[in-house]
């Protein structure tokens, strides 16, 4: 299945656009979209522990399945003060 992942803030600059389409196996789970996003973009893959993820507007645990027709956002860490 596709799954369109919209990016965020410094995931959007090192995916070098709003979003990415990733190709995942029908009931892959958060876990392995985290995986194949680090390895079709290498400049997240050291964010990738940090990045937070929302399926359909709520945070998702990396042990969800994703519906084959699913918003997600990827979400990297933040700072400020």
């Amino acid at each position: 299945m596709t799954i369109r992942v919209r990016l965020f803030a410094i995931a959007r600059q090192l995916g070098g656009g709003d979003t990415i389409d990733l190709e995942l196996p029908a009931g892959a789970t958060i876990a392995g979209l985290r995986e194949e996003l680090a390895a079709r973009v290498p400049a997240l893959a050291a964010l990738a522990s940090h990045l937070l993820f929302a399926v359909n507007q709520e945070y998702a645990p990396d042990t969800m399945p994703i519906p084959a027709d699913a918003e997600v956002a990827c979400i990297p860490p933040v700072s400020g003060g």
